[in-house]
């Protein structure tokens, strides 16, 4: 009897410890078919006129106790063409390779993911930073990347409807230049603002933008203006500015990325239809406008996307 109640003491506190912890599996299929001006249609799972990259990924957390956990991330990009990965930075886990550990003091972010800047644009942005994404597709440089290997991020707690983000990368982690990167983003209601920097040490000039969005119950719009760091001998900087609305079940968005100094100006219009909750239907029109390095290209992708 006494062995028994010892085994069953050992399987509850084993039950108890599992439950403490938990392991999701989680991923992204994207497939559309892509037409660019002077080139033949494909079908693309990771191109730019996708809305997402196709991707997996597993996240865990455990509970610490004191109201502190710990967790990680790793998401690999992949090619619904092929099946090959490296999507978002040539390596396996590309989009996502980190540990953190999370509490009342706000959250440490230690590896490769996502910088600070890009969350902040991510608060603002219309399409959601899709892939054909205006904003993004025009100032990109000013995402510092979009993400940061070796870095260290904190991030504060919820005060009010405002964070911040700070996140670092050593010398030695990156060719002897040391970066920052960090954001200030404000969600409450209907509004949600966000301002996002980042630096190269030695750099002779910044990153920095900064965009906010309404929502006005029928339809949305937003802007930001935005100032990317000078690699030529233009002064590049710009807008962007844009609206969406629902008509019926139809989310409708335009969007338009303005550069002041290269004078080229892309145009984003797309349209979502869900057909569950997991999964939406969408077209997608993006005009590259005169300019850096491209004239006039039209691109134009329809896809189906399924999170799960």
């Amino acid at each position: 009897m006494k062995k028994t109640l010892i085994a069953l003491a050992a399987v509850a506190a084993t039950g108890a410890a599992m439950a403490q912890s938990s392991v999701t599996l989680y991923g992204v299929a994207d497939a559309a078919i892509v037409k660019t001006t002077g080139q033949d249609a494909v079908l693309a799972s990771s191109s730019g006129m996708n809305n997402g990259t196709s991707r997996w990924g597993v996240r865990g957390v455990e509970d610490l106790g004191g109201g502190m956990k710990a967790g990680f991330n790793f998401e690999a990009g992949l090619s619904l063409n092929d099946g090959s990965t490296g999507q978002s930075g040539g390596n396996y886990f590309s989009r996502a390779a980190y540990m953190n550990l999370m509490g009342g003091f706000g959250e440490l972010r230690l590896g490769r993911t996502l910088n600070p800047s890009f969350f902040a644009a991510a608060a603002w942005e219309l399409s959601g930073t899709a892939n054909y994404s205006a904003a993004v597709g025009q100032f990109g440089s000013v995402l510092g990347g979009i993400r940061n290997s070796s870095q260290i991020a904190y991030t504060t707690p919820n005060f009010g409807g405002v964070s911040a983000t700070l996140g670092y990368i050593l010398k030695g982690n990156n060719g002897g230049n040391a970066k920052t990167d960090l954001n200030v983003i404000y969600k409450a209601g209907p509004l949600a603002a966000a301002l996002g920097y980042n630096k190269v040490s030695g750099a002779a000039d910044d990153n920095w933008h900064v965009g906010a969005n309404y929502n006005f119950g029928g339809f949305k719009i937003a802007g930001s203006y935005v100032d990317p760091a000078d690699t030529t001998a233009v002064d590049s900087k710009g807008f962007t500015i844009g609206g969406s609305t629902m008509v019926g079940p139809v989310a409708l968005t335009l969007d338009i990325a303005r550069d002041t100094g290269f004078k080229d100006t892309d145009v984003l219009l797309e349209a979502k239809y869900p057909l569950s909750k997991r999964t939406f239907a969408y077209a997608a029109f993006l005009r590259n406008g005169k300019g850096k390095t491209v004239d006039n290209v039209n691109n134009v992708g329809l896809g189906i996307r399924h999170n799960f």
